[in-house]
């Protein structure tokens, strides 16, 4: 097994998400009981820390892989009331935000979907603004070969 890569909270998101972890552990949720892990072990830096751009945090858009390469994607990691339907977002009590949150770029970090052991690595991470959203989909992100896909005119 990988050794865990160390992670960084702000100290600003560090009581929201105990707060919130310790709730959903309460409930029984599972990947609320990861998220309390990760939060015990993480080191809390202030929020104007020197690389506070580089660190996984709320509101972040990160790029990633997961189990070795495929397929990438860029989410962005938000608190459970911001979640949508849209995949672009994903919640930080998910498997996968509780996996993210804290990394920095080429940490690696194991988690579990279904029983089932995954890797995700951070390729990069950008903080914006809460207004600022993205000019592409995030399924640009996961399309396996560069060929394109519209067959063009056709004979009748």
């Amino acid at each position: 097994m990988l050794p865990l890569p160390k992670i960084a909270l702000p100290v600003s998101d560090y009581p929201r998400l105990e707060q919130l972890a310790r709730a959903a552990v309460q409930r029984g949720d599972m990947d609320a009981i990861f998220l309390m892990g990760e939060i015990s072990r993480a080191e809390i830096v202030p929020d104007d820390a020197r690389d506070i751009d580089s660190i996984v945090t709320i509101g972040s858009w990160i790029t990633y892989w997961t189990n070795w390469g495929v397929p990438r994607r860029m989410v962005r990691l938000v608190w459970p009331e911001d979640r949508s339907v849209d995949s672009a977002r994903i919640s930080v009590l998910s498997s996968l935000g509780a996996a993210l949150i804290g990394l920095r770029v080429d940490d690696q970090m194991p988690y579990f979907v279904a029983g089932c052991l995954n890797l995700v690595r951070v390729q990069s991470v950008r903080r914006s603004g809460p207004n600022v959203v993205p000019l592409f989909r995030a399924s640009e992100f996961t399309r396996n070969d560069p060929i394109d896909d519209d067959p063009g005119p056709t004979a009748a």
